[in-house]
């Protein structure tokens, strides 16, 4: 190309025919990439940012799409200049893995289940390269040294379930660059990742492009990853690009109202800096008076003490335990009527189980949990069934939630009808309520679950959760798959919530920004144990555990001029959790730093 960009692409236009007609996913985009350049394609879900990267891999037409009109230019380093959208599908195969890589966003679906890692990275080195057999194994071990896998000679030997998300993340990495494409395009490779892994990756992208001279088109919904990761941004909506800059004009000085919108959604670390109570983000109520800050009450609602839960690893002939997983480990933490307490650490923390113990939609082996007096390991199934009135769950994934045949109305007025309370007129009065509670339309009362959005599908699940009226709801990660404006109305609600109804969250996270905004008492989680519990203020302006600062190193700011580098991050591998029968934990020891502060002196690792 006389420009010298690697990659172009030239009013792309992009169509899906359906049942009922054309749906165009990508209207006119235009943009180009350099040698050397990290290109962010930001936007929502349904903006067309990936739609746009399938065309450039020509992947399009396998998932039902097909290049309407436009131009994608690809410098190819020998054979000169080839428009992609019209090249053979035979030639492309060749181009795609050995001239252009790709990482997408779910790692075990790029996995071949069946074949073990170095076999999925020696088959595109032996396909392209033309190498032999120890060739190929030679340069995998190097990449997966360069990817920074611990004991790699072991690990390509595994099959890929046998590795945890993050390292999956890696070995797509690994085979993403293992041909040394001139292009690497990544589809959100980070989303589903722990702050701290999230963290290794994209300091080991960078380092890799600045080596090898990539090019890099990096999609993406995470503007604090943008301003780590690009030089410059597309800004993508409906279909049509918005905007586009260099990283620093994008964040400082946004032009279009979907970008300032964009930005100013974005949780920020550090933003309630000398704040003590959490509020909603809109500073503005509905009359234009200001928000008051949630205070809550100084009652405790839940009081949960030495809870501990494990889960038995069978083995031998005859399954028989040989070991336990030690989930959760003598965790004592309270929860005051009105307030939130959130629960954050990596993934394997045991912040889930924590969750579902206090539930006991997984039996605990032993600690005490009371709410609002009421001792809930003492009950039996019926009276479990009638206290969980009190206490709902909104799960992670809202889809897996719900059931997909069932109309709406129907989802969020079950719990009403399975405990009898009211007559149908009166049900049919609180759904239409709740409805309007979450801010959706009633004319949604008759959808089904796949007919909305993942926003929307979150907030029937919160709408469910407060049919009964319940003291304490329990959010697993509620918010942590939605996108960044989405999110910032799904808290708010939540917040508005808090102080209307005066409900108590147990709102468990791994996104630090999030949980800045919406607690008021934070527990940090390490291999099934709080090391840090305190007030938000005291625990984010004050870490004392090592575990807590390097947590709060990694996540990345929204804002170019403080990237992170590499040598920043510190991170210790996490131990396993799984231990012998024989095996006898410390109890969890504290030492008070200041009034309510409390860090763990038991040593757990770190």
């Amino acid at each position: 190309m006389p420009d010298g960009s690697i990659a172009k692409i030239e009013n792309l236009r992009v169509e899906f025919q359906t049942k009922s007609g054309t749906v165009v996913g990508v209207e006119d985009v235009s943009f180009e990439i350099n040698p050397g350049e990290t290109v962010c394609v930001v936007g929502e879900s349904g903006s067309g940012k990936s739609v746009s990267s399938l065309a450039l891999m020509r992947l399009i037409e396998y998932g039902g799409g097909d290049i309407a009109g436009g131009r994608l230019l690809f410098d190819r380093k020998d054979d000169g200049t080839i428009d992609l959208s019209n090249t053979d599908q035979d030639l492309m195969r060749t181009i795609r893995g050995n001239e252009i890589g790709m990482i997408f966003q779910e790692p075990m679906t790029a996995l071949n289940p069946v074949f073990t890692v170095g076999k999925q990275l020696t088959e595109g080195l032996r396909l392209h390269k033309n190498m032999s057999k120890s060739q190929a194994e030679a340069r995998a071990l190097e990449l997966m040294r360069q990817v920074r896998i611990p004991e790699p000679e072991r690990r390509l030997k595994q099959y890929p379930h046998e590795l945890s998300g993050g390292m999956r993340q890696r070995v797509v990495i690994a085979m993403a660059l293992a041909c040394e494409p001139r292009l690497l395009i990544a589809d959100e490779p980070t989303t589903a990742l722990d702050v701290t892994i999230q963290a290794e990756i994209l300091a080991l992208m960078d380092r890799l492009k600045r080596e090898t001279g990539t090019a890099v088109m990096f999609i993406t919904h995470d503007m604090a990853v943008v301003a780590q990761m690009a030089d410059r941004v597309v800004v993508m909506f409906r279909g049509n690009k918005v905007e586009e800059g260099t990283v620093e004009e994008i964040f400082e000085n946004p032009q279009h109202p979907y970008t300032q919108a964009l930005l100013a959604a974005v949780p920020k670390l550090g933003e309630m800096t000398g704040t003590d109570l959490p509020r909603p983000m809109r500073l503005l109520g509905k009359d234009g008076s200001e928000v008051p800050p949630i205070t809550g009450s100084e009652e405790v609602l839940l009081e949960v003490k030495n809870l501990t839960t494990r889960f038995p690893v069978k083995g031998g002939f005859f399954r028989r335990t040989v070991a336990n997983v030690h989930a959760v480990e003598d965790l004592s933490f309270s929860v005051n009527k009105g307030q939130t307490l959130s629960l954050v650490g990596e993934s394997g923390c045991g912040k889930s189980t924590a969750g579902r113990s206090i539930l006991r939609l997984v039996e605990p082996m032993a600690g005490s949990i009371f709410l609002d007096g009421k001792d809930i390991m003492a009950l039996n199934q019926s009276e479990l069934r009638e206290a969980r009135r009190d206490m709902q769950m909104v799960f992670q994934d809202p889809f897996a939630s719900l059931n997909p045949q069932m109309q709406l109305s129907d989802q969020v007025s079950e719990p009403m009808r399975n405990f009898g309370m009211g007559s149908s007129a009166e049900m049919q009065k609180r759904v239409e309520m709740l409805f309007d509670r979450v801010e959706l339309p009633r004319s949604f009362m008759q959808r089904y679950p796949h007919e909305l959005s993942g926003g929307q599908r979150q907030r029937i699940a919160i709408a469910r959760a407060l049919a009964l009226n319940p003291k304490l709801i329990v959010s697993d990660e509620a918010v942590s798959a939605l996108d960044v404006s989405v999110q910032a109305q799904v808290l708010n609600l939540m917040l508005e919530l808090q102080a209307e109804l005066g409900i108590s969250f147990l709102f468990i996270s791994h996104d630090m920004a999030v949980v800045e905004r919406v607690s008021h008492q934070v527990g940090v989680m390490y291999l099934g144990r709080i090391v840090e519990l305190g007030p938000r203020r005291a625990v984010f302006e004050n870490p004392q555990h090592p575990y807590t600062q390097a947590l709060m190193k990694a996540v990345p700011i929204a804002d170019p001029r403080k990237r992170k580098s590499e040598k920043d991050l510190n991170f210790k591998p996490i131990p396993s959790p799984i231990h012998g029968l024989d095996y006898e934990p410390e109890p969890s020891v504290y030492r008070e730093v200041e009034p309510g502060h409390k860090v763990l002196i038991t040593d757990s690792g770190y």
